[in-house]
């Protein structure tokens, strides 16, 4: 069994106003997800470390995820949330920095107006994050691919990764527009992309491997094996799938790989990119 990197997770004590984005339609996650709830599945998948994901935009969130990582050795890292617009940004991250296992910072850019990434106020607060030798994971739909395009532009030496390959439409079946956004995307270096987080935008309950392996040819097509890496999503993956279940959907794809580009996406790119 190949080691794995699990590069996207999440856990939380849930709070239904805290968590208000969890609907009535995701009643399976309306509850706590500790990393004690994700070691099992782990163990049985061979994943050797994990980075935990911000949920919540704001401070308590990252007190609670240095809270756990520091309990649960398997967390290798952590991607923050930082106000981008703060006007001591720059002291902010030098704090961080003492804080050797937070690896990058992403905002909740999907519940932002399409151009919020290509605001050059927002540029400017990123750009902050590369000088302090921090990564950024860009959270976005497929309709603010324009955004992110002129963002990794503006800053062709600042680390990037697009969580959930910028969740195109699955379950309606659009793909031209969106992969004609990442294929412009992806001729930048900087930039990564995590396989993560699709089956939330198949049909919840009727998806299937063929529906989604035209998005996953895409990603390796335009990204190469060099600048994918495996994410599970957990916990939010579960009204769609198990976590063992969707490893075993990404090995499948991965199977006709040589074993050197499975190991890449599998745990040497997480690894490289985030310094783990």
């Amino acid at each position: 069994m190949i080691p794995k990197i699990d590069a996207h997770h999440h856990c939380w004590q849930y709070d239904a106003q805290r968590h208000s984005w969890i609907d009535d339609s995701m009643q399976v996650i309306q509850r706590d997800f500790f990393p004690e709830d994700l070691a099992p599945a782990l163990a049985e998948n061979g994943v050797v470390g994990t980075v935990m994901v911000q949920v919540e935009m704001d401070e308590a969130d990252n007190v609670f995820s240095m809270s756990q990582a520091a309990h649960h050795p398997f967390i290798k890292g952590i991607v923050g949330w930082i106000d981008l617009l703060a006007p001591d940004l720059s002291e902010q991250l030098v704090q961080w920095k003492e804080q050797s296992i937070m690896k990058g910072f992403r905002h909740i850019a999907q519940a932002e107006p399409d151009d919020f990434l290509a605001r050059p106020e927002v540029i400017k607060g990123i750009e902050h994050l590369g000088k302090h030798g921090f990564t950024y994971d860009i959270l976005i739909k497929s309709l603010q691919l324009d955004a992110s395009l002129a963002l990794v532009q503006a800053l062709p030496d600042q680390p990037f990764v697009i969580d959930h390959i910028a969740k195109p439409y699955i379950a309606a079946g659009e793909i031209d527009a969106w992969k004609s956004g990442m294929q412009q995307i992806a001729k930048n270096k900087n930039v990564f992309c995590k396989i993560s987080g699709m089956v939330t935008e198949a049909d919840w309950r009727n998806w299937n491997y063929e529906q989604l392996k035209p998005y996953l040819d895409t990603v390796l097509e335009i990204f190469g094996p060099d600048r994918l890496m495996f994410g599970s999503d957990w916990p939010v993956c579960l009204v769609a799938t198990g976590f063992t279940q969707w490893v075993q959907t990404v090995d499948r794809f991965l199977s006709s790989l040589t074993l050197t580009e499975q190991e890449a996406i599998w745990h040497k790119n997480a690894t490289r990119f985030y310094n783990l």
